[in-house]
């Protein structure tokens, strides 16, 4: 069992307060780190050590940036098995899916970020007064706060800093209380490559997330997370009127129409559905089926459930592990111990296993669109199925939530693919696929999924500030 430390100003620190956390494997329920609750000073001291560092940090070139991101790139790669290990005491994910969707993956969105940093521009100088040239400067912001969850502990971290630090902020981040020692190893993969001070590193509770978002700082207040933490952060930057970026929650809709093809696409949505036990933003939550195809459906979506398996990471069949936490599987078990009498659990709804917080792959029909489980983010391997009849009623329906982060469109039809897609109100929508991420193409949603863009171009964007200079001729 290890004593996690914080990383502030290059190094590993023991914190200022004697509170602790115990890190639970949700794989054995067992114990495996004890992490801090870092207080005040703790967090006066990585700020400290951020903004002393902005003052060099912001003088760097692009080119001298993407050097170091690249630089942190390798060394994820070749300190792969450690990052996997790391992450895997915390989650009880699958080996190969950290291997695969965090650490490959992370080390390419970083490539990304480092190349991004150098095509930064603005528009050209030009005279629009007479007797005068303007010229904008896109400036990084200054010191960055940032927040990341337990779901993918190690990309999330990526998606915070690498934008922060292509644009020329500094940061300093507190990870999930549950998962922080991924961020950890890498944070001491950047020893030695980026200057003291750039990337700092506090453990914490709740209460440690919010002396950050409210110290006066930070420029910039980001966390991904659920829509309740979004709003208490959004709540504490303004008492600065710190700006925020807040990637929150989703209930993401899959439309399937009647001329899909059901055996292909039952496997799409379950795969998208159930992929790390639906502990996913994006991931396939209500399944919208047109009615003449709803019982063919259903028997299809049924086999693909009970064909994914959930179990131990040492299990090579198992497609997802368990919850992240005791708490987190007591949220998903109520969801469906609350369902009312109308709705059918037609597969799963069961815990798998003595140990462990492992979930069956679960497929619920018969409720409505004012249910709580239609309208509320379960976060879990739970699919819900409802029918329409015509495409304006599906469109209504998608669109009838409180979130808008990602929805999907399955059909053979190209002009019903763009008319759907043009008007279903999310920030992402996928045709004929679901949940799959380029590191070019934005993410982020609308209403309470929150504001703001992850990845591509505009994730940098949000890490910068804008600046009119003129100057008399």
């Amino acid at each position: 069992m290890k004593s996690l430390q914080n990383y502030i100003n290059g190094s590993f620190v023991d914190a200022a307060g004697s509170e602790t956390i115990d890190v639970v494997s949700p794989a054995t329920g067992e114990v495996v780190a004890v992490s801090p609750v870092s207080t005040d000073l703790d967090v006066d001291a990585a700020f400290g050590a951020a903004r002393t560092a902005f003052a060099t940090w912001k003088r760097t070139t692009p080119s001298q940036r993407q050097a170091m991101l690249l630089k942190i790139a390798d060394a994820m790669e070749a300190n792969a098995e450690e990052l996997v290990e790391a992450q895997h005491r915390n989650t009880g994910q699958p080996r190969e899916a950290i291997r695969v969707e965090e650490v490959i993956t992370g080390a390419d969105h970083l490539r990304f970020f480092a190349g991004a940093a150098r095509v930064l521009e603005g528009k050209s100088a030009g005279e629009y007064l007479d007797g005068h040239t303007s010229w904008v400067r896109r400036e990084p912001i200054g010191v960055v706060a940032q927040v990341t969850p337990w779901n993918y502990p190690l990309m999330m971290a990526i998606w915070k800093i690498a934008p922060a630090l292509a644009a020329g902020n500094t940061v300093v981040l507190k990870p999930s209380d549950t998962t922080p020692e991924s961020t950890l190893v890498l944070a001491r993969l950047t020893q030695g490559i980026l200057p003291e001070g750039v990337l700092n590193v506090v453990l914490g509770n709740a209460s440690t997330g919010q002396l950050m978002t409210e110290h006066p700082v930070p420029g910039l207040v980001s966390i991904t997370g659920s829509v309740r933490a979004g709003m208490a952060v959004a709540a504490s930057a303004a008492k600065h009127l710190h700006r925020a970026h807040l990637e929150l929650g989703g209930k993401a809709p899959a439309i399937v129409f009647a001329d899909a093809d059901i055996a292909a696409t039952a496997e799409g949505v379950a795969g998208a559905g159930y992929f790390n036990a639906g502990q996913d933003c994006t991931a396939v939550t209500r399944v919208l089926v047109h009615e003449s195809i709803h019982d063919e459906f259903v028997a299809e979506l049924v086999k693909a459930a009970e064909a994914t398996k959930t179990g131990d990471a040492e299990d090579p069949d198992a497609y997802y592990g368990p919850l992240n936490n005791a708490s987190h599987f007591e949220k998903v078990s109520t969801v469906i111990d609350s369902l009312p009498a109308h709705a059918k659990v037609v597969t799963g709804g069961h815990r798998v296993g003595d140990t462990g917080f492992y979930y069956a792959p679960t497929v619920i029909t018969g409720v409505n669109q004012i249910d709580a489980c239609v309208q509320e983010e379960t976060f879990g391997p739970v699919l819900t199925v409802q029918t329409f009849s015509t495409e304006e009623q599906a469109i209504e329906m998608a669109n009838d939530v409180p979130y808008a982060l990602a929805s999907s469109v399955w059909t053979s039809d190209h002009g019903t693919a763009l008319r759907v897609s043009r008007d279903l109100d999310f920030g992402a929508v996928w045709i004929n696929t679901h949940i799959l991420l380029a590191a070019e193409m934005p993410h982020g949603g609308f209403k309470m999924s929150g504001y703001g863009k992850d990845l591509s171009s505009y994730g940098l964007e949000d890490y910068t500030r804008i600046k009119h200079v003129m100057s008399a001729l």
